[in-house]
């Protein structure tokens, strides 16, 4: 890796330390004020709003605590380290917004069934507030969402609140201006399925990376053959492709070939490949022999 892409690195990695620090700071200040105005306004929405957010936060921090681990050193026990945790905390934090989901729509029903009093001008004031907060803190994430699935789960915590709130704002609108209280619950209830949609797909990625499947975006039956048509190589097989990370991807694979290479620059041309086509950055290549290729019977 040359120095340039390391102080590249380097560069993100400290920019979305300051993201989750300024992220979580802001959002623990408006969840007090949530928690306090709620309780003054006798506004359940903003109470609910704010086990919300407390959800959020701890989805932001399981998320930089997350990255942090991934830079761990190896050791005996594990020779990656901990930077399988990037995807656990990605399927942690997709749960963590599916059980706001589940505790948003009780809370939406049950101000359905049984409307209560709330002031309008408070709901509208402190949700705008919390609109802008969290909006702010998505787009410190939206750089960096379609390279690790760790910072997307970050944003979509962060946009999901900002609709959140938004649905709020106009809540209060509503109620200020007809008093029709069952307004409130039913903007809930939209939201809610505007941020199931936007949880699935996160849901679904991480859990999949999590049993090792091959990461999206990644076409195996390509890589196969590409290494198929390499000049020199009979057959492919036990071919494997998996994340390490939300942001690493590892590959092995047996090559059947005529004869052995005589230098390492083969490997060095087919591990380039792979990582500037596929952006698979840890390959390992087994070559064998035609006649060999009945002694690799267990590895599938």
């Amino acid at each position: 890796m040359s120095h340039s892409i390391k102080h590249n690195h380097n560069s993100n990695a400290l920019n979305f330390n300051k993201s989750f620090l300024i992220g979580i700071v802001l959002n623990v200040v408006y969840i007090v004020v949530e928690v306090v105005y709620g309780l003054l306004g006798n506004s359940m929405a903003l109470l609910a709003d704010a086990g919300h957010n407390f959800s959020d936060v701890l989805g932001l921090v399981l998320a930089w605590g997350a990255t942090y681990l991934a830079k761990t050193a190896t050791t005996e026990r594990r020779t990656y380290g901990l930077r399988k945790s990037t995807i656990l905390a990605a399927l942690f934090n997709s749960i963590l917004l599916m059980i706001a989901v589940g505790a948003i729509t009780i809370e939406a029903i049950r101000k359905l069934i049984l409307p209560e009093h709330v002031h309008g001008k408070t709901i509208i004031i402190v949700a705008g507030i919390g609109f802008f907060i969290n909006a702010i803190t998505a787009l410190l994430f939206m750089k960096g969402r379609e390279k690790d699935l760790n910072i997307k789960g970050a944003f979509l915590h962060m946009a999901a609140d900002a609709g959140v709130s938004l649905g709020v704002v106009f809540a209060g609108f509503m109620i200020v201006s007809t008093g029709w209280l069952w307004v409130d619950p039913t903007i809930s209830l939209v939201i809610v399925l505007v941020i199931t949609i936007g949880t699935w797909g996160l849901l679904k990625d991480s859990f999949q990376l999590s049993m090792d499947a091959v990461p999206k975006g990644i076409d195996l039956k390509e890589v196969g053959y590409y290494l198929k048509k390499i000049e020199g190589v009979i057959d492919v097989h036990d071919l494997h492709i998996w994340a390490m990370s939300t942001t690493e991807t590892a590959l092995t694979a047996h090559l059947v070939v005529e004869n052995f290479p005589p230098a390492n620059q083969f490997v060095e041309t087919i591990s380039a490949k792979l990582r500037d086509d596929f952006g698979i950055e840890h390959p390992t290549i087994q070559f064998e022999l035609s006649s060999q290729t009945n002694n690799c019977g267990n590895c599938s």
